[in-house]
């Protein structure tokens, strides 16, 4: 894949975090994952999550990781 690509969909990343969260504020949305508030304001603005950060979303949010890092298929995971 091409490195321009790659730009494009990380850029997307921090659109896809703010659309899981909602209309929760990012304290409540951190205190509900067990992170720090200041680590999602930093994965809003563009800063790569962390992968226990990811798995941690994908479980307590039912949220594809397909979806969250690539743009592909249905935001929630089919139980």
């Amino acid at each position: 894949m091409a490195t321009a690509a790659l730009k494009r969909i990380k850029k997307k990343l921090p659109e896809r975090l703010a659309e899981v969260r909602g209309e929760r504020s990012q304290r409540q949305f951190a205190r509900e994952l067990g992170v720090f508030q200041q680590n999602v304001n930093r994965y809003e603005n563009g800063t790569t999550p962390h992968t226990d950060f990811l798995i941690t979303l994908s479980t307590k949010e039912n949220i594809s990781l397909d979806w969250l890092l690539l743009g592909k298929g249905r935001m929630r995971r089919s139980r």
